[in-house]
């Protein structure tokens, strides 16, 4: 159903600074590409926050009926150390502090991140690609922005000329910054620099004799620079001009900046018509940091083990927690929020299975069209999950009227009621749907039992692997494993 008809959907753009009502390039269709990460460690939960947003976006948009092209990338090559045109190639140092092959911590990472994703009920994009399987097309753009005279090559490296480009352009819109201002807040290159200018960016690098990862290029074995890959892949997959750029809030500039020149330069006209910008996560009021300890990895929230949190939670509730905030708000992560979330998520899945059993009569006394409608509102004002999550709970609260007798539905009411909780937590928010009947869920502890036997008989064959994964996979479905003398027992979070 083509629901976007009549709905009339706001978001807000970066570009511009403000909200605006959306109008895909193409009615019906919607190109949209994300920045993916870069697969040197395992993925951090603010990460996960950012895509967790577009999953979201991805979702609604998907049930508004559109057409939806949804590229997110792999950075697998060009992403240097601080995200500069000098040091080290984050992958590559990985792969040798750790005496691996490059591609070896790409693909362990990789699985890691599709593993956690996975997990927290994402859909896949539409397609995936890396960095190295587009050297040909990333070289091909930085040719042409040298023949159109926006960028110069210095000993085997090419650097993008700013300020060239912002003679006829303007670099610095994204992010609202001025070149005259970062020009005069920038200290002078030093005498070992190939930079005209401390602005100017790499779009290509000479290799050294130590680099590990390395292509023939027109200039000389070396790596494209990071900002090249996503124009790359975003004009290959959605066009010169696309609908919707999307990324985290650190990613503005420069990264988005510097694409934004780089696909200016190369094709003559501005490549994304909304900047959606997803905000951060932080930890107890602070931001999250390996090197202080305040930190936590996804894995560790499932299992609970960790210093942080009082126990494990599971992805379910996780994503609730997160689609609880505004995806452009600061959300804190704490251990009263998780408990928290953790009450109102069984509190709405509760009354979704209750649903079936609630007694219909002739007459509805609630505005079920009204409410639904609300619910509409809520996202079409830029994705608010917050104000979605409040009505959804108006919902639940007149499920529990009726319950008691207190309000009334019709039978086909009543369908309607179960459809748009369905749509709007399962489909839309992404919560797993785990609601179940109380006769398979009186069959839960017999499951369990049957595992822990299993788990109990792996590591009697010092199968520590089949039991390790036994244990993580139900700490992963919120059933946590303890060990102690008496033999395992299990709780349900």
């Amino acid at each position: 159903m083509q629901l976007y008809k009549d709905q009339t959907l706001k978001v807000y753009n970066s570009l511009t600074s403000k909200k605006e009502i959306f109008k895909p390039i193409n009615e019906g269709h919607i190109g949209m590409y994300v920045c993916g990460p870069t697969v040197y460690s395992n993925v951090h939960l603010g990460n996960c926050r950012t895509f967790m947003s577009f999953d979201m976006i991805f979702r609604y948009l998907k049930h508004l009926g559109y057409k939806i092209r949804y590229v997110r990338n792999i950075t697998d090559a060009g992403h240097l150390e601080n995200d500069a045109d000098e040091g080290e190639d984050k992958i590559a140092k990985k792969a040798r502090l750790e005496e691996l092959e490059p591609m070896e911590v790409v693909q362990r990472y990789t699985v890691d991140f599709h593993n956690i994703l996975q997990q927290f009920n994402f859909l896949p994009p539409s397609i995936e690609p890396t960095a190295t399987g587009h050297i040909i097309e990333q070289i091909e753009i930085i040719k042409n922005i040298l023949d159109k005279g926006y960028a110069y090559e210095k000993n085997g490296s090419v650097y993008f000329d700013v300020e060239k480009f912002n003679q006829t352009k303007e670099y610095g819109k994204l992010s609202g910054r001025k070149l005259e201002d970062m020009i005069a807040n920038t200290r002078e290159l030093n005498a070992q620099s190939e930079k005209k200018n401390p602005q100017d960016f790499a779009l290509w690098k000479k290799a050294s004799k130590k680099h590990i990862m390395r292509w023939p290029s027109p200039w000389g074995d070396g790596f494209p620079g990071w900002h090249l890959e996503c124009t790359a892949m975003s004009t290959k997959y959605l066009g010169k001009s696309f609908d919707i750029h999307g990324g985290g809030m650190d990613l503005k500039f420069p990264h988005h900046e510097c694409e934004i020149a780089q696909a200016e330069a190369c094709n003559g006209t501005s490549p994304v018509k909304y900047w959606l910008h997803a905000n951060m996560l932080t930890l107890n009021g602070k931001k999250m940091a390996k090197s202080t300890g305040n930190n936590i990895l996804p894995g560790e929230m499932f299992s609970g083990e960790n210093t942080i949190l009082s126990k494990a939670f599971s992805p379910a509730v996780i994503r609730f927690f997160m689609m609880q905030a505004h995806y452009t708000s600061i959300l804190d992560l704490s251990n009263d929020a998780l408990l928290a979330s953790e009450k109102g998520y069984h509190k709405l899945t509760d009354a979704i299975a209750t649903i079936e059993n609630i007694t219909t009569a002739a007459a509805t006394s609630f505005d079920i069209l009204a409410w639904k409608q609300k619910c509409y509102d809520a996202m079409n004002d830029d994705f608010n999950t917050p104000i979605l999550i409040a009505n959804l709970f108006e919902g639940v609260k007149y499920i529990n009227l009726i319950k008691e007798g207190k309000e009334t539905i019709t039978e086909e009411d009543k369908a309607l009621l179960k459809e748009t909780l369905s749509n709007f937590v399962f489909d839309v928010l992404g919560i797993e749907n785990n609601v179940t009947s109380k006769e398979s869920s009186n069959k839960l502890p017999e499951v369990v039992d049957l595992l822990i036997q299993l788990r109990n008989d792996a590591r009697g064959n010092k199968d520590f692997a089949t039991s390790d994964k036994i244990r993580d996979e139900l700490a992963a479905l919120g059933i946590q494993l303890k060990d102690g003398k008496e033999g395992t027992t299990f709780s349900i979070s």
